[in-house]
């Protein structure tokens, strides 16, 4: 049938020369037929011949220690010089001030930021309130560097300014939100940094990203600190997560449903230190008469807690 003739045939045929395991030589021939009409015997066939010859070699260039003397091995993260004396308080509010006049999408504004960021961290909470207190004006397009600059920052100083941001309501709800999810990349986070936020996580106003963002900062923490189930502040966060859960997570209604998987959701972001609920969250997941979606929620929750800290009957729970 015509679907069994083959349409395109091609072949390559190729001789290699070599000598000392090195290519001297290579001559290919290339054939490409095309039938366009079988029937016919119609068609179009090209052919292709390519010679590659070594021509000469050069030894290898050996070079001197002098040339590397400059080099060294180092991460890729980006390298600030180290500022040699401090700045005043007068020159970091100039610097925001040239940061509102420079043009948005300028070099000179990305390393004016940069700067920003890198001096925002070797400022005390003292010197950073009074810097938020002469710097805190909005720029063109109501931006305000300061607010920009804060989650790069990154030092508990910065994080504790940002807690009192938010309590006192100084800042929009999408940059509350972007302060939130800048915790989870702080990379040495620490224990002030916890208790600063903890009272967060009490208020009626606080949102998904507030228990994720805090929770997620908390993981990080118990990464480098293998006994953070025993720092007070840590304590304090997961004992809010708690009374949330109320012993075995009854549902009260629709509203109350919602609160419940966000709370299942931050424990299991929690890692090593939700291990101390989780008899709560085996609780949690054995009632049959609990929703699925609080069940299936609880049982998620262990997914970041070590299996020598779990409760060793969890599934024989679930599946009874």
């Amino acid at each position: 049938s015509q679907s069994e003739q083959q349409i395109l045939s091609s072949q390559l045929e190729c001789v290699q020369s070599i000598r000392d395991g090195v290519l001297e030589e290579a001559k290919c021939s290339e054939s490409d037929r095309v039938t366009l009409l079988p029937q016919q015997g119609s068609g179009a066939e090209t052919q292709t011949r390519s010679a590659l010859k070594l021509m000469q070699m050069e030894t290898e260039t050996l070079y001197s220690k002098g040339d590397s003397e400059d080099l060294y091995v180092t991460n890729i993260l980006y390298e600030r010089e180290v500022t040699k004396r401090e700045v005043t308080g007068a020159e970091m509010t100039e610097l925001v001030w040239k940061l509102c006049l420079a043009h948005s999408a300028s070099y000179e504004t990305a390393d004016l930021f940069m700067t920003l960021v890198f001096e925002l961290r070797h400022l005390s909470l003292e010197a950073l309130r009074a810097l938020w207190q002469r710097s805190s004006f909005k720029c063109r397009d109501n931006w305000q560097p300061l607010i920009d600059a804060l989650p790069s920052c990154a030092t508990e100083a910065c994080v504790v300014l940002m807690k009192d941001l938010i309590t006192s309501g100084e800042v929009e709800q999408d940059k509350v939100d972007y302060f939130f999810w800048s915790f989870a990349f702080i990379p040495n986070p620490t224990s002030g940094m916890i208790e600063s936020l903890a009272p967060l996580l009490k208020s009626p106003r606080a949102s998904q990203s507030c228990f994720l963002g805090v929770t997620a900062l908390i993981h990080r923490f118990c990464s480098a600190h293998s006994s953070c189930g025993v720092v007070p502040a840590v304590q304090s966060v997961m004992r809010t997560l708690g009374k949330f859960l109320g012993g075995n997570c009854t549902v009260q209604d629709s509203e109350h449903l919602s609160k419940l998987q966000l709370v299942l959701k931050a424990i299991g972001n929690a890692g090593l230190a939700a291990a101390s609920l989780a008899p709560a969250l085996s609780s949690c997941a054995a009632l049959r008469s609990h929703p699925m979606e609080i069940r299936l929620a609880a049982v998620q929750a262990f997914r970041r807690i070590p299996c020598s800290l779990r409760v060793s009957d969890l599934l024989s729970q679930v599946l009874m």
